[in-house]
């Protein structure tokens, strides 16, 4: 039999293995929560890396309202073209009626080349009786030609004057004002240089070779480079315009992405540099006249670039942004009032989804009961846009019904804020939503205000594409005239006026602008593009 001393000393041993087995329990669930946050940061990476972008993957039928969906599985098939019908010209589909689909004419404003086909004299006659046949109409079809660019050379030619009486009388025909003074390239061919890089996307390295392939001159790219950076630079009057008019409108939308620029003093070349993106609303509902798209550089990302951007900007102003805290202070200093975007709290959830394994991504998951309310919400948008309702429509339905689901999410995400790992994919996208909840609500409250910041990343994404070719600005002076040039650009596509047209009459009036007036003019919607087309086909 053990001795009491003995007995104390082994309780004591083994108070002490428990004390150390629950360190070790402690130890084992802190490193077990790391590996797990690990493996979900392996799984994002690999399938920012290697997986398809789309979103449309995990937002799964019984996420969403797809009513048109199971409308559509459940109804009666479509009237097979061909059938017989009161209305040869519609297709009877679930919930509408859709025009058969066919060739779109080609655009009457064209230059048209008309050839002719006509039979034989030999053959025009009749077949039963001799007789010559009359003309008596034409069937006419039409075929899109291309004819690759043709590259000429515009002489200019100045003539000389003087007296013959005398040798102090001799005058010179003063030369046109151009946008480069004694520039190597006309306004049409600037106008194609840009369009061609920051509509098209094509790296003026390859343009050079263009032009030396068409024109048989080569070309140095420094000289397109250079042009480019010139052009872009003298428009800024005009961006200076579109910029006033943006921060004087109701709703404001804001985004910034990457931009590498090399040769930046004081900064190395793989320093990051941004683009700020700033834009209205394009669909008019605000009232804010004519929608805007601009692009700005800086070398920063800070508060201070912020306000340089938006100084002017009225009290009171919508501002519709992601969660970057920047915008908290710009909209606490200037009194804006700030929406957050709900596509950006989805994007958080769908990531923790799309880290679960497959088998365990069912309706039944946090992240999925999240997505799926979120896609109420925006049921209720995409009924509202079906239905054509007006602003004043669009709150009644909001206060309706969104307001009711925003109180679902608003419960849920106080029932498990708190029990989930912080650092954890599901734990980031519950406490982005905790953090940006006054904002992401508050579109509710009016129906002009947008539910998210969809516009602003679209008007985005051509940049970003372009950058997948051209890569990055050289200079500061590049990227400063590469982002006017956007501007301008992405400006005219959301007004549906023709870039190529408009930066040709833009840089031949630019020259002649002195006063606020003549540049006001000289907008997209403003300008005289009636004589553009005639001389190009001249």
């Amino acid at each position: 039999m053990p001795t009491p001393d003995e007995v104390i000393a082994l309780q004591q041993a083994l108070a002490e293995a428990l004390k150390r087995n629950e360190s070790l329990a402690g130890e084992l669930r802190v490193t077990r929560a790391e590996r797990d946050i690990l493996k979900e940061k392996l799984s994002k990476f690999t399938r920012q890396f290697f997986a398809a972008s789309s979103e449309a993957a995990v937002l799964q039928k019984d996420m969403f309202f797809n009513e048109a969906e199971d409308l559509g599985a459940q109804a009666e098939p479509a009237i097979e073209e061909g059938c017989d019908s009161d209305d040869s010209d519609k297709v009877d589909v679930p919930g509408h009626k859709r025009t058969k689909r066919g060739r779109k004419p080609l655009d009457p404003a064209l230059p048209r080349e008309v050839i002719r086909h006509e039979l034989p004299e030999g053959e025009r006659v009749c077949p039963h009786d001799g007789a010559a046949l009359r003309e008596i109409g034409v069937e006419a079809s039409e075929q899109l030609d291309i004819i690759p660019q043709q590259v000429r050379v515009i002489r200019h030619e100045r003539v000389k004057y003087a007296c013959p009486c005398c040798d102090g009388g001799m005058r010179l025909a003063p030369r046109p004002a151009q946008i480069i003074p004694r520039g190597l390239f006309t306004e049409s061919a600037l106008a194609w240089i840009a369009v061609s890089k920051y509509l098209d996307g094509l790296p003026l390295y390859r343009q050079a070779v263009l032009l030396g392939r068409f024109g048989g001159t080569d070309i140095a790219r420094n000289t397109v480079a250079g042009s480019m950076v010139r052009a872009g630079l003298s428009v800024q009057p005009v961006i200076n315009l579109l910029r006033d008019l943006l921060l004087d409108a109701p709703l404001v939308f804001g985004d910034e992405t990457q931009l590498q620029v090399l040769k930046e003093p004081g900064r190395s070349a793989q320093a990051k540099s941004f683009i700020w993106a700033q834009m209205t609303d394009g669909s008019g509902r605000d009232g804010s006249g004519p929608p805007i798209r601009l692009f700005a550089y800086s070398s920063s990302r800070s508060t201070k670039t912020a306000m340089e951007l938006y100084a002017g900007i009225r009290p009171g102003t919508v501002l519709m942004t992601d969660g970057y805290e920047v915008y908290d202070t710009l909209a606490g200093t200037h009194q804006l009032v700030h929406l957050a975007c709900w596509t950006h709290c989805r994007r958080y959830f769908i990531e923790a989804l799309q880290a679960l394994p497959k088998d365990q991504r069912g309706p039944n998951q946090l992240a999925a009961r999240f997505i799926a309310l979120i896609g109420q919400l925006y049921h209720v948008e995409a009924e509202a846009r079906r239905d054509g309702v007006d602003t004043d429509e669009l709150k009644r339905r909001r206060q309706q019904d969104s307001v009711l689901v925003l109180a679902d999410i608003e419960a849920l995400l106080l029932a498990n804020l708190h029990g989930v790992l912080p650092k954890s994919l599901l734990g980031q996208a519950l406490h982005y939503l905790s953090s940006q909840w006054s904002k992401l609500k508050r579109y509710v409250e009016d129906g002009r205000y947008s539910i998210d910041n969809n516009v602003q990343e679209n008007a985005i994404r051509p940049f970003c594409v372009g950058r997948r070719n051209w890569l990055f600005a050289d200079t500061v002076h590049g990227a400063n005239a590469s982002a006017n040039l956007y501007s301008l650009l992405q400006t005219c596509r959301v007004n549906n006026i023709d870039g190529y047209r408009y930066l040709r009459a833009l840089f031949a009036a630019l020259p002649n602008a002195q006063t606020a007036d003549d540049y006001a003019a000289l907008l997209p919607w403003n300008i005289d593009l009636s004589s553009i087309w005639g001389s190009l086909t001249d």
